[in-house]
């Protein structure tokens, strides 16, 4: 199995959910498609989905949530 990484499209703030009391769009071990959000990145109070980009099973993040990460940064792994 190899893995496929899911980069940041821009700089900001990584959220895993779109409110604090919301669920996260993705948990640790889902399946994901291509056109499916992983998350959301805020800059400068503006929000900008993250969609994964490809399709695979168990994603595992390596950034946490309202963590600041940068453009290109790998957000997650999905295994193919």
């Amino acid at each position: 199995m190899s893995k496929i990484e899911i980069r940041s499209p821009l700089p900001g703030t990584f959220y895993r959910s779109s409110a604090p009391d919301a669920p996260p769009f993705k948990a640790e071990g889902d399946s994901v498609a291509s056109g499916d959000a992983i998350g959301l990145i805020e800059v400068m109070k503006t929000f900008q989905e993250v969609p994964a980009g490809v399709e695979g099973r168990n994603i595992t993040f390596l950034v946490e949530n309202e963590e600041p990460i940068m453009a290109g940064q790998v957000i997650a792994e999905v295994e193919a």
